[in-house]
Order: structure tokens, then C-alpha cells, then sequence
């Protein structure tokens, strides 16, 4: 059975917390779609504990859709932490997740992201004592180490688990690495040889659902978290499932209904078409006229304009074989934080 603390899981694909991306409204989209589990973009400690509302706006969740609730938040003060946990359970959330992962310099700077793995202690202080000022499981995102020189993840891992973390999620690149280079999913697989009966969660390089198939397949691990795959394309989650690939009426009802949503999550129609652009682009990715579309949507100002253009663009659109690759990494790294 899929566990993560008390929680039953019924598959093993959750959707990677990305920076502008992972918002209630395309959670609630990936939920839908068949993702077991939805971790919110990192969300910041002090921002929480000063009440700011804009930061608390990243705590909105749709309670009959995402259970369990998972909060990833970011930090590295263990006060401010705790406190920003307690504050994330009065909201609602079900899991706190602990973002050790980001290699962002304004982030690491300040000892939270990436840093707290040069400090295994201080990591394993966070878990202890958040999971006893809330109750709740925590969860932890962790690289393989911050450079070729200190992989230390085994011994991360091993200070958070003892600590009481519920699953720990890799992604097997260094800090250093940022998002270039090849994820090494033998540091996956050599996690969960030395922790067999904790959860390890998978991350990194999962970009359709033949990869995820083949982390879960070579590495042993028990759930594969996905990110670059997912942008423009929460239906990977029905297709690692059985599901059929959308139809050109379902690619258009989506982005429709995504779009919509956001405005109502962003609150002001013309920052929310403007943030809704990088979306686009993703959706867009792999059709034929593409870069069309992505040069006249990231003109528009205005709702009504962007849906003619989304109309008339995905009900007509297909699949272009010869599309490159690294076209989806439109922002990818920013929406990774």
C-alpha cells in the first residue's frame, strides 16, 4: 500500500511544487487528471508568520478536491519555521513539506533551499520540531548534495528520517547543477537500497510516462514526482494511469477552464493574463503553429482576446512530431525556483 504518514495514496505520480505553477488552480486541474498528491509552489516562513497576504494567497486550496493537503514551505530559522507550519495547519494544510531542494542564490543565502544541506542537523531540528508543534507529517525535498564534492544525501537523509520525516523526495543533482546536466537516478535507487522501508519519492528527468514507468522500474522507489513533464500537460497524470492522450476539444475546454480559474485566483484580469502567458506557452509546446500562438497570446491584454486565441489555436491544433524539445523548457528553471 502507498503511504505517506497516515495517508493512503492510490498511485505512486505526484506533481513536482513548482514556482508559478503549482497554484490551486492547476492542482486542482493535475488532482483531477489522477496525481495522488499535489504539494503547493514554496511557499515562504517569514512571509507566513508576518501575515503578509500576498503569501497567504498561496495557501488557498480546494478542500473537496486536494486530500491531502501538502504545504511545501521554505526557511531555514527553525522558529520561523514552526510557526509558519502552525499557521499552515490552521489554513487547512494535511502535510507540511520542507523545501530543502531550491538552489536559487536568494534563497540559499538566507540557509534555507539547497543550504540546509550543508547543515544536516539544522534540517533534522526543522522536521523534529515542526512535526511536534503541529501533529502533522512532514515531508522533506532534498538534492543530492551541493556539489560533485559533498554528495551527501545518505547522510541528509538519515539525520531527516531519524528525526521523524514521513518520505523524503530527490532530486539527484548537486546544487551546483542547478537544472543542467542528467538527473543521476542511480542516487535514487542508492537511497532507497539503504532506507527500503521509508518512502522515497523520485524526482528529475521525468518527462513522459514511459520515464516514470522506467524511475519507478530501475531505481525501486515508491513514488515519481513530476515537473518538466506535467507543464502544459496534466494529462501525463490519466496517461501513466491507462488514460487516452487529450483530443483537440479536451486540450481547448482545459486551457479554457485553467485560464478562468486563474483569473479568479490572481483576482485582476491584466496580471493574470500576463502570468497566464508561460502557461500558454506550455500547452502549446509540441502543436504545429506554436510559435504563432505564442507570439500573438504574449500581445494580448485583455481575457476575452486570449480565449478567441485559445479557441481558434487547440481546436485546430495537432501534434507536431518534429517540434524541439527544448522548447518546454520555457521558464522551466524560474517556475523550479
Amino acid at each position: 500500500m502507498l503511504r505517506i504518514g497516515p495517508y493512503s495514496l492510490p498511485n505512486p505520480f505526484i506533481l513536482a511544487p513548482m514556482a508559478g505553477v503549482s497554484e490551486m488552480p492547476f492542482r486542482v486541474i493535475a488532482f483531477k487528471m489522477g496525481a495522488a498528491l499535489c504539494p503547493t509552489e514554496l511557499v515562504s516562513s517569514q512571509g507566513l508568520m508576518r501575515t503578509n497576504q500576498r503569501t497567504l494567497k498561496y495557501l488557498r486550496f480546494d478542500a473537496e478536491v486536494e486530500r491531502p493537503y501538502s504545504l511545501q514551505i521554505f526557511g531555514g530559522e527553525p522558529e520561523a519555521m514552526t510557526r509558519a507550519a502552525v499557521i499552515g495547519k490552521q489554513y487547512g494544510a494535511q502535510l507540511i513539506d520542507i523545501n530543502m531542494g531550491c538552489p536559487v542564490k536568494k534563497v540559499t543565502k538566507n540557509g534555507a533551499g539547497s543550504a540546509l544541506l550543508c547543515e544536516p542537523d539544522r534540517g533534522a531540528t526543522l522536521v523534529r520540531d515542526i512535526h511536534a508543534a503541529t501533529g502533522l507529517p512532514v515531508t522533506c525535498k532534498i538534492r543530492s548534495g551541493w556539489d560533485a564534492h559533498t554528495l551527501n544525501y545518505l547522510q541528509v537523509a538519515g539525520k531527516l528520517f531519524e528525526a521523524g520525516c514521513a518520505a523524503i523526495a530527490i532530486h539527484p543533482r548537486t546544487r551546483a547543477q542547478g537544472y543542467s546536466g542528467r538527473a543521476d537516478w542511480n542516487v535514487i535507487a542508492d537511497l532507497k537500497r539503504h532506507f527500503p522501508d521509508r518512502p522515497i519519492i523520485g524526482n528529475g528527468d521525468v518527462k513522459t510516462p514511459a520515464d516514470a514507468h522506467r524511475m519507478l522500474e530501475t531505481t525501486g522507489c515508491d513514488f515519481v514526482m513530476i515537473g518538466r513533464g506535467a507543464l502544459g500537460n496534466p494529462w501525463i497524470f490519466r496517461e501513466l494511469l491507462g488514460g487516452p492522450p487529450p483530443t483537440p476539444e479536451e486540450r481547448s475546454e482545459l486551457v479554457l477552464r485553467h485560464f478562468a480559474a486563474h483569473i479568479a485566483f490572481v483576482g485582476e484580469e491584466l496580471p493574470a493574463v500576463r502570468s497566464f502567458r508561460k502557461h500558454l506557452a506550455w500547452y502549446a509546446h509540441g502543436l504545429r503553429g506554436a510559435a504563432v500562438f505564442r507570439s500573438e497570446v504574449n500581445q494580448l491584454d485583455s481575457a476575452e482576446a486570449v480565449r478567441d486565441s485559445v479557441h481558434r489555436f487547440f481546436l485546430s491544433a495537432h501534434v507536431d512530431p518534429h517540434a524541439p524539445e527544448e522548447e518546454q523548457d520555457v521558464d522551466y528553471r524560474a517556475a523550479l525556483g
